[in-house]
């Protein structure tokens, strides 16, 4: 089997963790230079441009000049993404690929913590050089993880309930909205929705909602209502963006056959909150 971050894919999910605590330590220069260089060769299915941007703190200074909203200790440097607002698929896209760079993160063996919001002003903001018509979303330290966490990142991740996932019957569904999924009706399917449902998301509300209908994987965003509204953008698009990267770097690892696509699926028995996003259509059946 073939590896796409020199091991496992499933041991990688399991490997990354959000970090609130760092030991301090500069990263060095050839890790800088590893993450910066995957930064820029990050591809995937989807075409919106997103903008990365490594951000170094200045430890001089207590935490350095960098906010980190007083739950993030010792980080010495950062990850930022921009993207251009109202651009057709942007944050799905930025999930995707932000994701995928937070993994190989992992793989390397560095913490990391996914914050979003809206950077619109600040250290932050300034570091990124973020212009009018850009959208600043996601920033995400990046360091050696303490030996022993702060006691305030055990208290976030129990109020996140970041140690808790959905379970197969509320996420995946069978032919409708209303027939949960089987691992076996799934077949070679199924470690691709566990990687889905390992995935990380906002508050840990995990708003994805996937239909298999033959050979289609139908996936839905399903909102929580009144979220996003203090942010003026959807962030659990962006969550769709990360289980879509869970879900398609398994099918790359499995090397199975099929595209994302966008259709027009029906189904009558569809929550008010559930919200079509993409399909994946398999032809490796």
């Amino acid at each position: 089997m073939d590896t796409i971050f020199n091991t496992a894919l499933d041991n990688v999910v399991k490997m990354r963790t959000s970090v609130r605590t760092y030991d301090r330590q500069q990263l060095t220069s050839a890790v800088k230079d590893q993450l910066t260089q995957y930064m820029h060769s990050l591809s995937g299915p989807f075409t919106p441009k997103v903008t990365f941007k490594l951000l170094e703190n200045d430890q001089k200074h207590n935490d350095g000049k960098l906010g980190t909203y007083g739950v993030i200790k010792g980080a010495s440097a950062y990850i930022g993404a921009s993207i251009q607002k109202d651009e057709p698929f942007a944050l799905e896209t930025l999930g995707y690929t932000f994701e995928k760079l937070v993994l190989y993160a992992a793989s390397l063996g560095l913490g990391t913590c996914w914050l979003g919001g809206t950077f619109k002003k600040g250290a932050f903001a300034e570091a990124m050089g973020v212009k009018e018509d850009v959208l600043f979303p996601i920033v995400s330290p990046v360091g050696y993880p303490l030996a022993k966490g702060h006691l305030m990142g055990s208290f976030i991740r129990f109020a996140a309930k970041s140690n808790q996932r959905k379970t197969w019957n509320e996420l995946f569904f069978d032919g409708n909205f209303s027939a949960p999924l089987s691992t076996a009706a799934a077949g070679r399917y199924a470690f691709l929705l566990e990687m889905v449902r390992l995935a990380p998301s906002a508050s840990n509300k995990q708003p994805w909602r996937i239909i298999k209908a033959g050979n289609t994987y139908h996936f839905y965003e399903l909102k929580t209502p009144g979220y996003s509204d203090r942010l003026g953008y959807d962030i659990q698009k962006i969550d769709m963006g990360i289980a879509l990267c869970h879900f398609h770097l398994a099918v790359l690892e499995k090397h199975l056959q099929g595209e994302f696509k966008h259709l027009s699926p029906s189904f009558s028995d569809k929550p008010t909150e559930a919200h079509y996003i993409i399909s994946w259509e398999s032809v490796s059946e």
